[in-house]
């Protein structure tokens, strides 16, 4: 399960556990993996150090998902082709729906209609490593997110990069470092909400990585976005994390299970974006759609769009 969440200026910093908007537009984003897989229990890694027990449910767990064929980097084949009346549904139902709400203080999944997001300022994203992560590791995933934010400014038209002083912190973290990562996390957005920190801190098992976004002028437009991704994962399952919850931080927010080949759903079966999914980048930053529409408002615009990317293939 991955997570992302959106939010207001009085949630700021609801979460993206894989893709939602919560609380006036942030938005959570999450994805459940189709495994069994029970709570870990776990003694206390000392500070700076992966969780054992984690690393190897997670090791597992990566194991599992190749066994069945899924988490695939081939970005779609033959065996999973789609057309233009498919590209217009899964976006409008990623692109104009929250998959978790804030309901008193704690996220539920319930999907509910939201309005369009994305950024009209440049994205800058910073990558922030934990002491639990090794060199290797470090400038491994280093690499894979300037690659990635590459592809994703090239696919979109949008100004994407990464260096220092990002609006986009994506942090690869272990869990005791996650834990502390309060004091961080204010520093970066000082109004982020007690909902948000809840759900970054006490971080169940089943979630594999999470993303938040903020809204503050509630207009549709994203200012900052955090990213969390757990230390404790094996390569292909970090990397994977990269991939779907930067482009969710980037306004595609929700899951759909219809989606395919796509990250955004929660089977597993893809683990980096797909040609689908960048066809549904290159329409949320198309500039014939703006910040803050809503679902019927974008849907004729949503139409035209496709069928000049799909060729008019119905």
């Amino acid at each position: 399960m991955k997570t992302n969440l959106a939010m207001a200026p009085a949630l700021i910093g609801a979460l993206m556990l894989s893709a939602c908007d919560m609380a006036g537009r942030g938005a959570v984003l999450t994805s459940p993996v189709p495994v069994d897989r029970p709570e870990v229990a776990m003694a206390v890694p000392p500070a700076g150090a992966l969780s054992p027990e984690l690393v190897d449910y997670y090791g597992r767990l990566q194991n599992g998902l190749l066994q069945q064929g899924l988490l695939r980097t081939d970005g779609g084949g033959p065996d999973a082709p789609f057309t233009q009346r498919d590209v217009v549904r899964n976006f409008l139902r990623i692109a104009f729906y929250e998959e978790y709400t804030d309901a008193g203080g704690r996220l539920v999944a319930r999907e509910a209609a939201s309005r369009m997001h994305r950024w009209d300022k440049p994205v800058r994203l910073t990558i922030e490593f934990g002491d639990s992560m090794s060199a290797r590791d470090k400038s491994k995933d280093t690499a894979i997110l300037n690659s990635f934010a590459q592809r994703l400014a090239r696919v979109s038209g949008h100004p994407i990069s990464t260096g220092r002083n990002g609006n986009f912190h994506v942090f690869v973290v272990s869990e005791n470092e996650r834990r502390a990562l309060e004091p961080r996390l204010r520093q970066i957005m000082p109004n982020i909400s007690r909902t948000a920190l809840n759900t970054v801190i006490n971080l169940p098992e089943s979630t594999y990585c999470l993303a938040f976004a903020t809204d503050p002028e509630q207009d549709g437009t994203y200012d900052q976005a955090i990213a969390i991704i757990r230390a404790e994962h094996p390569d292909l399952l970090r990397a994977s994390c990269i991939h779907e919850e930067v482009t969710q931080g980037l306004g595609l927010s929700n899951d759909f299970p219809l989606a395919r080949p796509s990250i955004f759903n929660d089977d597993e079966e893809f683990g980096f974006l797909t040609g689908h999914d960048e066809i549904l980048l290159k329409m949320l930053y198309d500039r014939r759609l703006r910040p803050g529409m809503t679902e019927g408002e974008a849907r004729p615009i949503v139409e035209r769009i496709a069928a000049e990317l799909m060729g008019g293939e119905a």
